[in-house]
């Protein structure tokens, strides 16, 4: 495979619209020998979501695929974002400029986070040595945005390398910005209608993702799909524009340095305000209407994936909740999967907007109480 077909890699997979299909081996494909996997998470996310520092810890997750597709110039790399952290898949022609997006944005989050982020950059070619594959599907989660999922082992095996210590990569010194345009958290938390907010990680047992693991997702998911939309957090409609400035300040320094800070703040203020009014007023923008952005960033979001296990974050009633924790409680038992859930009343939204003109902006769904990292460390504390 020459590098010009490396490069646009994920362009070519075929796409799959239904779901269900991560569970499908077929529509996985392995990614090119000489590719490498950039990966990240924040030290002790445990502790600061505890602190209720769980917005800032999804700013940083969504911050290293923002600063990665800004410096790379594209935003077709497949990637998955984990709520404390995130994966990019790139090819070996970007890695220069990876690696510089990677320390400039741990310099950043120590700055003006105050957390504390590991990143690291893990050759395929180290990943194959050890057995394993990273293999990619691209499901459609809308007309116009297209989510990676990975399987085979490799994904998971590179993120135990990274918080080993090994393949790291070195923090910029303080005061390098990397370039996180589009970063944003405007949106008030999204309270659950059908019960509670359940985010799940469910993972293959000590045999590997064997037919009965691929049947347990595959399980989970029709009875999710039970619901509306597959009890999605949001309403089809998309959420509710309101007047929120809770993530003003965050944004402002994610998209300018200090100094600048105050304008860009005016100018966010601004932008919600006339929002808001469109909204409400039923107008029209130009070319942006903000009851089609709604519906957009209803469609475009990341609620369910697949990396090297199931995750979901999804509004689900306490029936369903039940039906789903005995199916992974009997797995578990009998050795097919492990898993970890943490409920919440709502859920948060990072976002990943370029300009808000087009419509394959992407939004990073997590729940609002921990989500993911919880979950996590619910699934850490079985294990241990």
């Amino acid at each position: 495979m020459g590098a010009i077909s490396n490069d646009s890699f994920f362009d070519t997979l075929p796409v799959f619209i239904e779901f269900e299909g991560v569970a499908d081996a077929n529509n996985y494909k392995p990614l090119p020998d000489d590719w490498l996997l950039a990966v990240a998470d924040i030290v002790g996310s445990t502790k600061a979501i505890e602190e209720g520092r769980y917005k800032a810890v999804n700013m940083a997750g969504a911050s290293v695929i923002s600063a990665l597709l800004n410096a790379l110039g594209k935003r077709d790399y497949p990637f998955v974002f984990g709520g404390d952290g995130a994966l990019v898949a790139i090819p070996a022609s970007a890695a220069g400029q990876a690696r510089q997006a990677l320390a400039s944005v741990q310099a950043w989050v120590k700055d003006d986070l105050q957390l504390s982020l590991r990143t690291a950059l893990v050759p395929m070619t180290e990943i194959k040595a050890q057995g394993l594959e990273v293999r990619v599907a691209r499901f459609s989660a809308s007309a116009d945005v297209f989510y990676a999922m990975f399987t085979g082992g490799g994904s998971s095996w590179a993120e135990a390398q990274m918080k080993a210590g090994k393949y790291a990569v070195e923090a910029a010194p303080s005061g390098a910005r990397p370039d996180l345009t589009g970063l944003s958290c405007r949106w008030n938390p999204i309270q659950a209608r059908n019960g509670e907010i359940l985010s799940i990680i469910a993972i293959p047992g000590d045999a590997g993702a064997t037919a009965p693991f691929q049947r347990l997702v595959a399980e989970i998911i029709a009875i999710a799909a039970e619901q509306s939309r597959g009890s999605h957090p949001l309403p089809e409609e998309g959420p509710p524009i309101a007047f929120n400035t809770s993530g003003l300040e965050t944004e402002a320094r994610a998209t300018v340095p200090k100094g600048k800070r105050f304008l860009r703040k005016i100018a966010i203020l601004a932008q919600i305000a006339l929002t808001v009014s469109l909204d409400r007023l039923g107008l029209t923008f130009g070319n942006f209407d903000p009851r089609q952005y709604k519906r957009d960033v209803a469609q475009n979001s990341d609620f369910r994936k697949f990396d090297d296990g199931l995750k979901m974050t999804i509004d689900i009633d306490a029936a369903r909740l039940q039906r789903i924790e005995t199916l992974l409680e009997r797995a578990a038992q009998s050795g097919i999967a492990r898993f970890g859930l943490h409920k919440q009343d709502s859920a948060l939204m990072t976002c990943f907007v370029p300009t808000p003109m087009s419509r394959n902006h992407v939004h990073f769904i997590d729940g609002a109480s921990g989500g993911y990292a919880m979950a996590a460390s619910n699934l850490k504390a079985k294990l241990s």
